[in-house]
């Protein structure tokens, strides 16, 4: 039989629409609509590729927020368009005319893109991603083991589930765990709200860490392959090659006409390079133990921080059949599973991620304790007003806002400066406020979890 690859891409973008604009804001949701999601649905819709594709709904609920739509061709069409110009002709006045029509070069990016969503019309993005998207997850990306109550995670669950089912998406089950955060007593919650499949990351729990596993209740567990992403996703792995553009160095504003060796980028000389690189992943992963690898990688890796990410991936669709590597969509994978290829998953697992360390240390280590526990006592909160009939939807909204994995990853990476502390504080003021004088705050969080509900909070 031959080896088979799932390639499963998690689309997740923070709520920063209408929450700050740069250097931290939603230019970052504005630069990955043009250079991931819309170049990732032209090839969707023209290849129909194997792929197994989540959507976050928090990223759904920001592509199709009212005014989403003209101020992402507002910086397509005008900030990007500035900056590109101010960019080659200052390149241009200091005698480096290279570096200036790469420059130019690039800005077709932008042109193009924004040619596509005038096409597509508002919602039209969000629309056509959600046909090809199979796999859902909880409805701001909450690290799950860290939600304090069984009624905080049936809000997180429900309000993600009905948000996907309500834009039309096919599901058979398929949860994005959001940082592949698992513990054990997860399962049966899950299951319970109707997930038949997740992601684990079980590299450094597990002798033998892929393939899938099923304890005594709960959804399977398909243990991602941690060889297979790292030859993607780590210091050396692909991207650092010489001929990709350099993601990191910067004209003064913010473009990257440069490679990583230093080089003006040439764009040819990148995508052979990006052939080569998926003729080698094929053949490495083909050549990997068992029967099934699961690369599952974020999608705004390819294209955004991975310039050539999306030339990588349609090389790999191509090369796989050539050395005997059966692309499957993992929905398929697990329908056609029999008992023998399911293992028992060990009754003493520890709380994994895919973090670094494979624990929750993150999201709840000591540089970001205040933020775990403000997060836990805010929900314990809400559930008791709920339980008195004074929990409105703004508060339940403020509470999914203030759980979202996002603000303590930003803490502890220390990417973004004071942005995620910031957000993080507004939201906790917002949900007190909304606690103290119930149905008086709007309850309309911008576009954020519109399925949500504080009615959830009671179900049994």
């Amino acid at each position: 039989m031959a080896r088979r690859l799932a390639i499963v891409l998690h689309t997740h973008m923070p709520y920063v629409e209408g929450f700050g604009t740069w250097p931290f804001g939603e230019e970052w949701l504005w630069e990955a609509a043009a250079t991931v999601y819309v170049p990732l649905l032209d090839l969707l819709d023209r290849r129909r590729p194997p792929l197994t594709l989540s959507v976050t709904p928090v990223l759904a609920d920001q592509l199709e927020a009212d005014g989403t739509h003209e101020r992402l061709l507002a910086f397509l069409n005008e900030t990007r368009v500035q900056t590109h110009a101010l960019d080659a002709e200052g390149c241009r006045s200091g005698g480096r005319h290279d570096l200036a029509a790469e420059i130019e070069r690039a800005a077709g990016d932008y042109r193009r893109a924004a040619e596509r969503l005038q096409e597509l019309g508002p919602g039209g993005l969000a629309r056509g991603l959600m046909r090809h998207a199979s796999w859902t997850s909880s409805a701001t990306h909450a690290v799950l083991p860290l939600v304090a109550t069984d009624a905080g995670l049936r809000l997180q669950l429900r309000a993600g589930i009905d948000s996907h089912r309500a834009r039309g998406g096919d599901w058979a089950g398929g949860l994005w765990l959001p940082e592949c955060a698992y513990a054990p007593w997860l399962g049966p919650r899950l299951e319970e709200a109707g997930v038949h499949a997740v992601c684990v990351e079980l590299t450094d729990v597990l002798e033998e860490p892929c393939g899938v596993l099923a304890a005594d209740a709960g959804p399977l567990l398909v243990g991602i392959d941690r060889r297979a992403i790292d030859l993607v996703w780590s210091p050396g792995g692909y991207p650092s090659k010489d001929a990709y553009r350099d993601s990191h160095r910067r004209t003064v504003h913010h473009h990257n006409p440069w490679a990583n060796d230093g080089s003006v980028y040439d764009r040819d000389r990148a995508r052979e390079q990006a052939a080569a690189d998926a003729r080698d992943f094929v053949e490495r992963v083909a050549a990997g133990p068992g029967e099934l690898s699961v690369c599952a990688l974020d999608t705004e890796l390819l294209g955004h921080h991975w310039y050539e990410g999306l030339d990588w991936l349609e090389a790999v669709l191509d090369a796989a059949p050539e050395v005997g590597l059966e692309l499957v969509a993992l929905d398929d994978v697990l329908a056609s599973l029999d008992g023998g290829e399911v293992r028992r998953l060990p009754p003493d697992l520890p709380p994994t991620s895919w973090g670094e360390p494979r624990t929750l240390w993150t999201w709840s280590g000591p540089q970001v304790a205040d933020i775990a526990f403000a997060t836990r006592e805010a929900e314990l909160r809400v559930v008791a007003a709920a339980e008195r009939g004074a929990a409105d939807e703004r508060a339940v909204r403020e509470l999914l806002a203030l759980q979202s994995s996002d603000w303590a990853f930003l803490v502890t990476r220390g990417t973004a400066g004071p942005y995620p502390r910031e957000r993080f504080d507004g939201h906790l003021a917002a949900l007190d406020a909304a606690l103290a004088a119930p149905g008086e705050s709007d309850p309309r969080l911008r576009s954020l979890a519109p399925w949500a509900s504080p009615e959830v909070l009671l179900d049994p």
